[in-house]
């Protein structure tokens, strides 16, 4: 008989840092279009299909140098071009092949483009 992990079943939360609440929630509601569901002297909470993402107010934002938030996406060039008239700027990395929109063909075959939240945080659309 297998026992159960005691997180194994439980729902996944995701955690963000900013300096600036104001900007990101601009940008995390106005621009990711996500929908807010409370806000807080600690944290912007914010309901991504049925997952919460705590965009978490802190006094120094420590950037990490790859990707800390990432969606799934249907159609990687519709979302990118919908991103980008929202105002988002996709990342270019100079050792990939990434095309007009900035997504990139992974050898795997999953599609990716990069872009950064007003505190430099990597977020990602992809393609799988």
């Amino acid at each position: 008989m297998s026992t159960q992990h005691p997180l194994a079943s439980r729902k996944l939360m995701a955690f963000v840092g900013t300096q600036d609440s104001v900007k990101a929630k601009e940008f995390y509601t106005g621009i990711l279009g996500l929908p807010l569901t409370y806000e807080d002297n600690f944290a912007l909470a914010y309901d991504v299909q049925g997952v919460m993402l705590r965009v978490t107010k802190v006094e120094k934002v420590a950037v990490a140098p790859y990707t800390v938030l990432g969606w799934q996406v249907e159609d990687i060039a519709a979302t990118g071009r919908a991103l980008l008239e929202a105002g988002v700027q996709f990342e270019r990395y100079p050792r990939l092949e990434q095309n007009e929109l900035g997504i990139w063909n992974a050898p795997g075959g999953a599609k990716v483009a990069w872009f950064k939240d007003p505190d430099g945080n990597t977020l990602s659309i992809a393609q799988l």
